[in-house]
């Protein structure tokens, strides 16, 4: 894990980075991993992925971020990314794999309320995908839309979102 991670920071390459970030994503598939990349500072150097210029590579560095927030102790860390998400996911092309990647972290981020204020500015995008997305972006904006709708503090965010 920590050849990989001083791989990403090593190369400029997007191919090599994008196989060492699926790698990453997979090894954070268990729990023990997810300890031993956050002790390496790898969630760092995977969330400096998402300022990628090549899509491919963003969209991999979200899903290896995804899979390191299903920890606690992640979330605190990866939670300074939420905003970059939150634009990487409206810049993103409509229904892209790049897009739902976002979504899904936006999804695990938001399970508690602790980071619901870091995606407000993004609440008129989540409605608007929900309007002009594929089934799959639908299904995954409400998945969003659910999460901040259980805090009773995004209620008047939620009704006041101009769609």
């Amino acid at each position: 894990l920590q050849k990989l991670i001083h791989l990403l920071q090593a190369t400029d390459d997007p191919l090599i980075r994008e196989q060492a970030l699926i790698t990453l994503s997979n090894s954070a598939a268990f729990s023990v991993n997810q300890d031993i990349i956050r002790n390496l500072d790898g969630l760092s150097v995977i969330g400096g992925m998402l300022s990628d210029c090549v899509p491919k590579v963003k969209e991999k560095a979200l899903n290896a971020l995804n899979n390191l927030s299903m920890n606690i102790k992640n979330q605190e860390e990866i939670q300074v990314y939420i905003t970059q998400v939150c634009r990487n996911v409206e810049s993103a092309p409509l229904n892209s794999d790049l897009q739902l990647a976002g979504l899904r972290l936006l999804t695990n981020m938001s399970v508690t309320s602790d980071y619901h204020h870091k995606m407000t500015n993004s609440i008129p995008c989540f409605f608007h995908l929900l309007s002009e997305g594929t089934e799959r972006t639908q299904i995954q904006v409400l998945k969003v839309l659910v999460n901040l709708s259980a805090n009773p503090a995004m209620t008047r965010h939620l009704l006041r979102a101009q769609v």
